[in-house]
């Protein structure tokens, strides 16, 4: 009996897709559509709304601003974004016209479009992966930062990649024969012409009607200043600032035709990370333009102790940030001191402040100078207080306000447009 149950057992025990296969393979394919969605959106909203800051832009390290927005976030204007939304909807489009096959389905059963989904998608996570272990390598030794998004859409194309490979046995060399099999039974069935047509013309439509980034910054800290944003989405910027209310700051312009204004926290992740993005432009201008703008920093730490309008400590050693740069000032070494600030965020303590302030600045009385530039640093934060500040940092562009990081390219543009409206030759 067992030699006859061995001449009648298939070949293949496993020559294609089962049910708990599928589930999982659905489960990574929708798990890199949601993730490339959230980017895309992320990427529109960047490139629309000069004012809005990523929920995944945490400092200047786990940042998706950065990746969506360097050279490499991009295919001739069109974020790589969309491409993975197109290709995981394929994936789950393919997985939900499969059919599960039972694992000990005979060979004939097993050349149904279940065990043919399975090569389809071996292949196209061959070629994915190559594609997400490139973006991999530039995420992190090219532009040296981590996109929470991107993350999940390797571990998406990984998953897809090993359980397909799993899943199929069958030679790439028969995918061709396949497919033809398969697209002559799809124009017999007129739901899955609808589905593929609704599919291309979507996938036309994203690709065609997305905002360009043809203005993308340069992808390296240590690289250029970051262009102006494209003709388009400069004059659609330019209108939307000429549009906003401008707003009186006590602070002396010096004969300076643009006034930026800053509203700053040292412990504040947000405020470090539009200090490494914008401070090339702001040098950019400083240098050729010294007496036509003014940058000026204005204290405004979440703590109580030397900020009244705010009730609860939301940042430890932030009032102590802002004395030890204060002091570092008169050193000569408050640049030095702001960037050690905003590498050390985490776990700052004053007593760690005031030790680098030693270390760094040569700042020798801090506990002695402390009570008196707290009092100066409270007088910044009542200004902000009179301003009604709800959250660093805060902008204002010649009385413009802007909430939040201004992205690098319109902290550019927006600068070059005073100017411009101020009547100042520009070369």
């Amino acid at each position: 009996m067992r030699e006859y149950a061995g001449r009648l057992s298939p070949v293949r025990c496993s020559p294609s897709m089962t049910r708990h296969t599928r589930g999982w393979l659905l489960g990574f394919a929708l798990l890199g559509l949601m993730a490339s969605a959230s980017s895309g959106y992320i990427h529109y909203k960047i490139l629309r709304d000069p004012t809005y800051t990523p929920i995944c832009d945490v400092n200047q390290t786990l940042s998706c601003e950065t990746a969506y927005t360097s050279r490499y976030g991009t295919i001739r204007g069109v974020p790589i974004a969309v491409g993975g939304v197109i290709w995981f909807a394929f994936v789950t489009i393919l997985l939900l016209g499969a059919r599960p096959v039972a694992p000990q389905a005979d060979a004939r059963h097993a050349e149904g479009l279940g065990a043919n989904v399975s090569a389809y998608l071996f292949l196209l996570s061959t070629i994915a992966l190559g594609a997400v272990l490139f973006l991999a390598y530039v995420s992190f030794f090219v532009l040296k930062t981590v996109c929470v998004f991107c993350l999940l859409t390797y571990v998406a194309v990984i998953g897809v990649y090993v359980l397909s490979g799993k899943a199929s046995d069958a030679p790439l060399s028969s995918i061709p024969r396949r497919v033809l099999g398969d697209l002559r039974t799809l124009v017999t069935s007129p739901l899955a012409l609808v589905v593929a047509l609704l599919f291309v013309v979507g996938s036309v439509a994203a690709i065609a009607l997305f905002p360009r980034d043809t203005g993308a910054a340069a992808p390296t800290a240590a690289a250029a200043t970051p262009s102006p944003p494209a003709s388009d989405q400069q004059v659609e910027f330019e209108r939307w600032f000429s549009s906003q209310a401008r707003e009186s700051l006590a602070v002396p312009s010096d004969g300076a035709k643009v006034v930026v204004v800053k509203f700053n926290d040292f412990q504040c992740p947000a405020c470090a990370d539009s200090y490494f993005k914008d401070k090339d432009v702001l040098a950019k201008y400083l240098s050729s333009y010294p007496r036509d703008v003014k940058f000026v920093l204005v204290d405004y730490p979440l703590a109580p102790e030397c900020n009244p309008s705010v009730t609860s400590v939301v940042h430890p050693a932030a009032c102590a940030g802002a004395v030890a740069v204060r002091l570092a000032r008169m050193q000569g070494k408050e640049i030095e001191m702001q960037e050690w600030l905003y590498s050390h965020q985490p776990g700052l303590t004053r007593d760690a402040v005031r030790q680098a302030a030693q270390t760094i600045a040569g700042v020798r009385n801090f506990d002695q100078e402390y009570a008196r530039q707290l009092a100066l640093v409270r007088q910044d934060a009542e200004m902000g207080g009179r301003l009604k500040i709800d959250g660093t940092p805060t902008f204002f562009i010649n009385g413009v306000r802007v909430p939040g990081a201004l992205r690098a390219d319109y902290l550019d543009a927006a600068i070059m447009h005073e100017l411009r409206r101020a009547g100042v030759a520009i070369p």
